[in-house]
């Protein structure tokens, strides 16, 4: 005879406790959230503050350094370029941060003696150090020593560099045919990531070597000198140039942007490294000795045995590093660089509404972090290893 299963009422049902529960948490947090904001409107109406957002539609009042922003712009313009600058700090940052740290985190288990040693000796001074103080030394003990504007360094032509703004050599689209070579490229870049997939389709059925990244990057390669011939040479080398005291041409980058931007990139990777020698050594050793029965040469194993699976570690740590350093680009305003911090308190200063300009920047940080949590999060997902 067949058991007969009863179900326990609801208030000793686990399944119905915790959905209640839950419920009971998320009222709670709406509840303190509306008193919150209900108290700080009745607080703006009693000292006859504006609680609505027309301030974005009034005039900055100030100019932004190392841009072309005025003052007669609008308040709303002013955070599109704050934002912008943490953006370019935090993206290239990131990337630059990654590679050096990846680097010094295998150079600190090499078996040079003193390879190892200075890895270990720049990882562990830096990483005990402030990063507003790494900021503020870079600022004023490198990039303020540097030659002034009008006996600025030229490197080949290539690079100028002074203590106001450091040029580099960038390509640079010009002429009518410039928007075609540039579509042109676009599909040259899809065509090439096609090729990387083939290939790697091709390795996992036959075992043959994939090559993913000499195929796509050939493919790009020809796409992109065919079309530069056909189309009269649309893509140059803008080359920099001192106009008065000032860079013209190139990628003219103020030096408050270069200090922030050498100094989130040599901390954060001491951080980076860490992570990847951990990971490095959490590699079981079986792999490493069966990369050296295959007769694979150190850069072989460390390349297609050890850091493939030590990548599978690190991303989860290696995400929270890449918040600190977006959100440690706050500590700019030590040294007067206008990213979304050093932006918000300014229009704060010239009297316009604080509380609305402080949610503006929560919102701000919070939709890039939660932007960059996606990004390593579905890279994480891809990397994870599913049992069949």
């Amino acid at each position: 005879m067949a058991s007969v299963t009863t179900r326990p009422p609801p208030w000793r049902d686990v399944r119905v406790l915790r959905v209640l529960l839950q419920l009971l948490f998320a009222l709670g947090v709406v509840a303190v959230v509306t008193w919150l904001f209900g108290n700080l409107v009745t607080n703006l109406d009693q000292i006859g503050l504006s609680t609505d957002f027309d301030f974005l539609d009034q005039p900055a009042g100030f100019q932004i350094l190392g841009s072309d922003f005025r003052a007669s712009q609008t308040v709303r313009d002013a955070f599109v370029v704050g934002i912008t600058n943490t953006i370019s700090v935090a993206g290239i940052g990131i990337v630059l941060a990654t590679l050096l740290g990846v680097l010094v985190g295998v150079l600190s288990l090499s078996s040079n003696w003193l390879v190892r040693k200075a890895a270990t000796i720049y990882v562990e001074t830096l990483r005990n150090l402030p990063p507003l103080i790494v900021i503020v030394f870079v600022f004023s003990a490198v990039i303020l020593q540097l030659p002034r504007i009008q006996e600025a360094s030229e490197w080949f032509g290539l690079v100028i560099v002074s203590n106001r703004t450091i040029g580099l050599t960038a390509p640079a689209f010009e002429g009518d045919s410039a928007g075609t070579y540039a579509l042109l490229l676009g599909l040259g870049v899809v065509a090439a990531i096609a090729v990387a997939v083939w290939r790697t389709r091709v390795h996992r059925a036959t075992g043959a070597p994939h090559r993913r990244v000499l195929w796509g990057g050939g493919v790009l390669l020809v796409v992109a000198v065919v079309g530069w011939f056909a189309l009269g040479g649309p893509l140059v080398l803008d080359r920099p140039q001192i106009v008065g005291v000032q860079i013209e041409d190139g990628w003219a980058m103020n030096a408050n942007y270069a200090a922030l931007l050498i100094a989130l990139v040599i901390y954060t990777a001491t951080y980076i490294a860490e992570i990847v020698r951990g990971s490095i050594q959490a590699v079981d050793h079986g792999q490493t000795e069966a990369a050296d029965a295959l007769a694979l040469s150190s850069f072989q194993r460390l390349r297609f045995v050890v850091l493939p699976q030590a990548f599978r570690i690190a991303v989860p740590p290696l995400a929270n590093q890449y918040l600190n350093l977006t959100k440690n680009s706050s500590l700019a305003l030590a040294i007067g660089f206008f990213e979304l911090t050093q932006t918000t308190l300014t229009i704060i200063g010239n009297g316009n509404p604080a509380p609305q300009s402080i949610a503006i920047l929560m919102a701000g940080y919070l939709v890039l972090s939660l932007s960059i949590a996606l990004v390593t999060n579905l890279v994480n997902r891809r990397l994870q290893l599913v049992a069949r």
